[in-house]
């Protein structure tokens, strides 16, 4: 097992290899992880969940408005369970808060009978239509004028960044090859006829031979499939600009205030999240650059507006951070997940917001795909367990754990005082099985700077501390 960020790539033939490194590849190679297999990861950036994954909304999805019968209706709902249980296992925080579907205007009202129908074709039949009075009193600081809503108790709030670092990490201490820094640029494809003919890719850092190919590469996963001769998509990204406010906005909303569905997706929303902050967002805009992670002044005109209209005191409090996320959109409305088996590879394309729900059921998928294109899978076990660091504010915090710190003093000392991040936590994560490459993957493994300073105060201290462990 390794986790390798420059230098030449090993030499021989990998059984599987998986090309990206967000929630869905981490996933996929995770479910690898169980087999008697070689198995490599292969990520252009350095650090795994470095791409889409990063930016996602952080909701743990029931399917209830899935487009019924569909792939994804599918894996959604299997994913949610998978994902659930395997949380509670890992120290992954989660939070079911339920969720609002508001009507504001009396077409969607009208609609919302048929997304109640459409839950129930999905699988899930505890959605419920609740008249104004009740949204009222679930949501009392919601903004005037809300009809009814379509209640779904099973939506939840989970930690995007804790999730893709846990499979990473249970897929690394399994045997799992892990290499960062290493972008695909070229594919020599093995012969179909032959079975022990490996693919040959040309990478950033050298070659790489591997039998079996899985394309999870996020918004490049149309490149790569076009590099084997493919045409089965095309990926269009989708901005989607986000407000993240401060954690005394936090009292404000009870649940996750959806809007009805439009065209292009879920339309903008108002959601806690786990670490104890409120997000207003995401828009919506189909974009050519898929590099334009940049937030604009109309983007955040646009959610203010959106915002005011369903949390009118949200608009009063302090914003924390503003940033993008690009989703990998595509002309199709599923999930474009294709195998061929003649060619030993999966396309794994347009994995929209859902797939960090649908990411353990995807992978379950995959691998079925594979051991049906030839791949042996005998022999599987489960990899060790992982527990993962805590980073929800509804959770027991190291900084708050007197018997923690009686053995440990460095969980209470505090480095990053907005979000009580203590020395402890930061050297456990720079000392871990999948360390962080950079300031913001340290972030992402501690909240450290994450908060309403943004670093002001304890930047010099947090970049002291990860550049001396680097050295």
């Amino acid at each position: 097992m390794s986790v390798t960020t420059g230098g030449a790539l090993p030499g021989g033939t990998y059984d599987v290899t998986v090309v990206g490194g967000g929630v869905v590849g981490t996933a996929i190679a995770r479910e690898l992880a169980r087999l008697p297999l070689r198995t490599a990861v292969v990520e252009a950036c350095d650090d795994v969940g470095e791409g889409t994954s990063k930016a996602n909304t952080g909701i743990l999805h029931t399917g209830f408005d899935a487009v019924p019968g569909s792939l994804e209706s599918r894996l959604v709902r299997e994913g949610q369970r998978r994902l659930a249980a395997y949380a509670a296992e890992s120290g992954i925080p989660v939070e079911p808060l339920g969720a609002l579907l508001v009507a504001w205007d009396e077409e969607q009202l009208a609609a919302l009978p048929g997304l109640a129908e459409k839950a129930v074709r999905n699988g899930y039949r505890a959605a419920r239509i609740v008249p104004a009075e009740e949204v009222r009193a679930r949501e009392p600081e919601l903004g005037p004028g809300a009809l009814g809503a379509l209640h779904v108790p099973g939506e939840s709030v989970i930690c995007p960044w804790t999730t893709t670092l846990a499979y990473a990490t249970q897929a690394v201490r399994a045997g799992v090859d892990l290499h960062l820094g290493c972008r695909v640029t070229a594919v020599a494809p093995g012969d179909p006829g032959d079975p022990g003919d490996p693919h040959t890719l040309a990478t950033s850092r050298g070659r790489l031979r591997t039998r079996y190919l899985v394309n999870a590469a996020g918004l490049y996963a149309d490149d790569l499939d076009r590099l084997l001769g493919r045409d089965g998509f095309t990926v269009t990204p989708r901005r989607g600009q986000l407000i993240v406010f401060d954690k005394l906005a936090r009292p404000l909303v009870r649940h996750i205030l959806l809007p009805v569905p439009g065209a292009l997706g879920k339309g903008v929303l108002v959601s806690p999240t786990v670490y104890g902050n409120v997000l207003l967002g995401p828009t919506a805009e189909d974009l050519d650059d898929r590099t334009a992670t940049g937030s604009t002044a109309d983007g955040l005109a646009l959610l203010r507006e959106k915002g005011r209209r369903i949390l009118p005191a949200l608009l009063e409090e302090e914003v924390t951070a503003v940033y993008a996320g690009l989703r990998a959109a595509t002309e199709h409305d599923d999930y474009a997940i294709s195998a061929y088996p003649a060619q030993r590879y999966v396309a794994v394309g347009g994995i929209r917001s859902t797939g960090l729900t649908a990411s353990m059921a995807i992978a379950a998928h995959v691998v079925e795909l594979l051991a049906e294109g030839g791949l042996d899978v005998t022999g599987a076990r489960e990899p060790e367990p992982v527990r993962m660091p805590n980073l929800g504010e509804a959770f027991p915090r190291p900084y708050r754990d007197a018997e923690r710190i009686a053995a440990d003093p460095e969980y209470g000392r505090i480095v990053c005082h907005c979000e009580r991040v203590t020395r402890g936590e930061i050297r456990d994560a720079l000392a871990a099985t999948v360390p962080p490459a950079s300031l913001e993957g340290l972030r992402r493994r501690t909240r450290a700077r994450g908060g309403r300073c943004q670093g002001f105060h304890c930047g010099a201290a947090v970049r002291a501390l990860f550049e001396g462990a680097r050295r």
